[in-house]
């Protein structure tokens, strides 16, 4: 079968993984079909953002809904599945464990279980996370490294990836988790604390004076580009046996790090303008976070090209031309 005639389902297509692997699906030819809660609703904003909106069917479905997830596989006929769905902020998990746990480890489980039902030759990628590994101290952390996680959206993640495991054990399916560590863009909402921080550097770069308050700035991240990560999702559907895979770029930053990048793309200190609150703390925080993807390098043939550095000047500069209310590629 030719991409030229492969149909993809995208669960949770609207948020930033989601509308860009539908942009790069589309351009590879693919019929593609996403869900939404809603989708007559739904502004589908980020698909809107990236000028692909008119040309995905979005399908109303809750994962955590069995019914609803057969449902929407049934309508869409896909040849691939990418499960991307659920609750994604870490720090709102702590908030909203149950729901986190609900709608990833549940919603994973349901649609596993469909493709189970319905067309077992379904290949099937489910979005996992370097959450789960914990603290790596340091470590790169590989596809053999063993779980940790520290926080409700970390066990749900974990819990998701041995659904998926056990899956393609017990009944043969092609079913894979990309195992990524953080990775960014401008469709970033700002509830995500990189985003939070380039808007805080826009409006200070434009005149604003408003303080921004920022918790722990000592943990450590591998930051990577999402553009660069979704297609590594895709590759890992068209190996001839499915398998996981640590999606990193090998290099981890200060958060302080980010926070001067960012005020520094406009010339500015951030020390004029960042104030350190406690009250931002989590009960639990993953002070070091680094991936090892030499695994992703050797076999789906994928790099990073993009660095912390890079990532934070092109959200920037998105940000910037957002604001000022002009068009800006994505």
């Amino acid at each position: 079968m030719t991409t030229q005639t492969k149909r993809a389902l995208i669960f949770g297509i609207s948020g930033q993984d989601g509308a860009y692997l539908a942009r790069l699906l589309l351009d590879k030819g693919y019929t593609v079909f996403g869900t939404s809660r809603d989708a007559e609703m739904t502004s589908a904003a980020n698909l809107v953002r990236l000028g692909v909106r008119e040309r995905v069917t979005l399908i109303s479905s809750v994962p955590s809904d069995y019914h609803s997830a057969t449902k929407a596989i049934t309508q869409a006929r896909p040849d691939e599945i990418y499960n991307l769905s659920g609750q994604s902020s870490v720090g709102l998990s702590f908030e909203q464990p149950a729901e986190t746990l609900n709608s990833i480890a549940l919603g994973t489980l349901n649609i596993l279980d469909a493709v189970r039902a319905t067309n077992p030759d379904i290949r099937f990628y489910n979005a996992s996370s370097g959450e789960c590994f914990g603290d790596t101290n340091g470590v790169p952390a590989n596809e053999k490294t063993a779980f940790n996680p520290c926080s409700p959206y970390a066990i749900a993640k974990a819990a998701a990836y041995w659904e998926v495991a056990n899956y393609r054990a017990a009944y043969g399916l092609y079913a894979c988790s990309g195992i990524l560590f953080n990775h960014e863009s401008p469709l970033r909402p700002a509830r995500f604390v990189t985003q939070k921080i380039i808007q805080g550097a826009v409006k200070a770069a434009r005149g604003q004076t408003d303080k921004l308050h920022l918790g722990d700035l000592t943990i450590r991240r591998d930051w990577g580009w999402a553009p660069e990560y979704v297609d590594a999702m895709w590759r890992m559907l068209q190996q001839d046996s499915p398998d996981d895979f640590v999606i990193a770029t090998g290099r981890s930053y200060p958060l302080e790090d980010f926070v001067k990048f960012a005020y520094a793309h406009f010339d500015l200190d951030y020390r004029d303008h960042v104030v350190a609150n406690e009250q931002l703390l989590r009960p639990t925080e993953l002070m070091h976070g680094l991936g090892d993807a030499s695994k992703a390098a050797q076999h789906l043939n994928w790099r990073p090209s993009k660095e912390m550095p890079d990532v934070v000047n092109a959200m920037a500069d998105a940000e910037m031309a957002r604001q000022k209310g002009e068009d800006e590629h994505l």
